[in-house]
């Protein structure tokens, strides 16, 4: 990054060509440091939450018959690196900016996905599982899949895989959704009035991450304009892929949600990690915003898509009680395309 002369103000942006990368500015790194603390805590808090809508022996149904999981893996580490790979020729874009591109792609889920799985009523036990399980697999996954789709463009050795932020990204969703586990077993009623204030809390929390991440990196905006699109079309191709892929494989409807979900919403936190770390500021000017480029469509996309389906809810005159006593009451086959969350029968 350009050194600044002695006679510039110290709030000063700094920029190199037609692209800036971040204001040398002492308020926004304490800010930053301060947010990602505040953050951090909030998003322990509201995955405790999640946790208390996760039953202990179904959480563990999934991991001794792991189905779903597998189809989660295939969509993760199958589907999300391909379309990264496939937007990449099909643009045309530099080579650091394709390999960022498959970076995003190759991620573990977002914690994000168990907030939305649980307001369009999901398989939470199953989105947890996928995201627990994701995280762990990506400490593989990850480098294999970047060997892969970018040895065309760049030594996949020079991208620095941040093992320890993963670490804490697995322990940070571990031990709060644990906790929550615990609490639903041992104290069913008080873990459904947590659960609803931290379903609230939630939605907030993802709305918060992207406006605040839009504050203090608000000086990079100005890049490539097919990486703006790229941004838009890779969530809703995972969204839209995720589900037809579960669908295919045989999984019930309210499944199927969980794994698109699972699928589109990608660590761009880590993402952002990634990519600080492996490129000079000189590169950074060309890629630094997709990864929040990437998390604002992921999460308006998903907003819509909980929209579309609250609506048809509402239109079908089901309610939550009719969506749970669905789910908790039918012995539901892992792989059955005959039972079907009550949300999507047609009315007799």
């Amino acid at each position: 990054m350009a050194t600044m002369t002695s006679g510039c103000s110290a709030n000063a942006t700094v920029c190199e060509g037609d692209s800036c990368v971040a204001p040398e500015s002492n308020f926004n790194a304490i800010l930053s440091t301060v947010l990602s603390i505040v953050l951090t805590i909030l998003l322990a808090l509201v995955m405790f939450s999640m946790g208390c809508n996760v039953e202990i022996k179904k959480f563990l149904g999934h991991i001794r018959r792991p189905w779903g999981i597998f189809i989660g893996f295939l969509c993760q580490f199958g589907i999300m690196p391909l379309t990264g790979f496939v937007l990449s020729l099909a643009f045309g874009i530099m080579p650091i900016q394709a390999v960022v591109v498959l970076i995003m792609g190759c991620c573990p889920g977002g914690t994000a996905s168990n907030i939305l799985a649980y307001w369009v009523d999901g398989d939470m036990d199953l989105s947890v599982s996928m995201t627990t399980c994701s995280t762990v697999l990506a400490l593989g996954m990850m480098p294999l899949c970047l060997l892969i789709y970018t040895k065309i463009w760049v030594d996949s050795g020079s991208i620095v895989i941040p093992y320890d932020s993963i670490g804490t990204s697995l322990v940070a969703l571990v031990i709060p959704v644990s906790i929550g586990m615990f609490v639903n077993h041992k104290w069913p009623k008080q873990a459904k009035i947590i659960l609803k204030v931290g379903s609230i809390a939630g939605a907030i929390l993802i709305v918060l991450i992207a406006v605040v991440g839009g504050v203090l990196y608000q000086s990079a905006w100005i890049i490539e304009p097919k990486l703006w699109i790229i941004g838009t079309i890779f969530p809703v191709a995972g969204y839209l892929l995720g589900f037809l892929l579960a669908r295919i494989a045989g999984l019930p409807w309210y499944r199927c949600r969980t794994v698109a979900l699972e699928t589109g919403m990608q660590n761009t936190q880590l993402c952002s990690t990634i990519v600080q770390l492996s490129f000079s500021t000189e590169d950074l000017n060309h890629v630094f915003t997709f990864p929040l480029i990437y998390s604002i469509f992921q999460i308006a996309f998903a907003a819509i898509f909980l929209g579309i389906y609250v609506t048809h809810k509402k239109c079908s005159g089901k309610n939550n009680a009719e969506f749970s006593d669905n789910k908790d009451t039918k012995a539901e086959p892992e792989s059955s395309f005959q039972q079907m969350n009550g949300g999507f029968q047609p009315e007799k």
